[in-house]
């Protein structure tokens, strides 16, 4: 059985999660449910859950302080937040699940279906640490979170030369020379990188522009990056790229 608390700062939204939450009572219990950072605190300190539904905003604090407060990260987290704060790029980053206030039946039961396996794989600390490192620093400082077939790894984007598609996969290419094959599309990344100085040139390939060695003119035209790869620029996308780099 999965052991969950909630720590919410408004009642209704506590309600809604445990309504929710009803369908998977052979699966999850309730062990508590707290409207403070201090008592979700000792909450998280005395029952030991296995995961905390843990609202971004709560009173003047945050769920933020919340890990913080806490020494041990052995539970996974999943956040609830009435915005699309700052917070959501750093949870992406992080690969830490959320839901949008009012939560909405579907997202919760995606959630809940990943929950299992995340709990399993016990990556709670560094999945934790990862993210309160993200919160505080700027977007090429930060790391995102890389699930491949070993587990999980945690990459600085600043390491991040490009990526190339492969159908329904992505390679990383890094500035350690690693290749890093990952089970997620292109435009994932694309989404992910958007405000990380990242340019997609090419419909199977994404760069970083602070790596770019040159560009050679052509139809497209050519980018040879830092590593001496050469890649094609599409001709429609030939204009915006050229704006992106002057």
């Amino acid at each position: 059985m999965i052991k969950a608390i909630i720590i919410d700062d408004e009642q209704h939204c506590i309600d809604r999660i445990e309504t929710l939450l009803k369908s998977y009572r052979d699966t999850i219990a309730i062990i508590g449910t707290f409207l403070t950072v201090d008592t979700g605190v000792h909450g998280i300190g005395d029952l030991y859950p296995d995961v905390v539904f843990l609202d971004v905003q709560i009173h003047e604090q945050t769920g933020f302080d919340v890990l913080k407060a806490v020494s041990h990260h052995h539970f996974e987290v999943i956040f609830t937040t009435a915005f699309e704060t700052y917070a959501v790029q750093a949870f992406k980053f992080s690969a830490i699940d959320y839901l949008l206030k009012p939560i909405d039946e579907d997202d919760f039961k995606q959630a809940i279906e990943k929950l299992s396996s995340k709990i399993e794989a016990k990556d709670f600390s560094k999945k934790v640490n990862t993210l309160l490192d993200n919160i505080s620093k700027n977007d090429v400082q930060k790391k995102i979170t890389i699930p491949t077939v070993d587990g999980l790894e945690f990459l600085e984007v600043s390491n991040i030369i490009r990526c190339e598609a492969d159908i329904n996969y992505t390679a990383i290419f890094t500035k350690d020379n690693k290749k890093i094959v990952v089970s997620k599309t292109l435009k994932s990344f694309e989404t992910l990188l958007a405000n990380c100085n990242f340019f997609r040139v090419h419909n199977s390939h994404l760069i970083n522009l602070d790596y770019i060695k040159k560009y050679t003119k052509g139809k497209g035209g050519y980018v040879t990056l830092i590593d001496n790869s050469t890649i094609e620029v599409s001709t429609r996308r030939k204009d915006e790229f050229l704006k992106a780099i002057a």
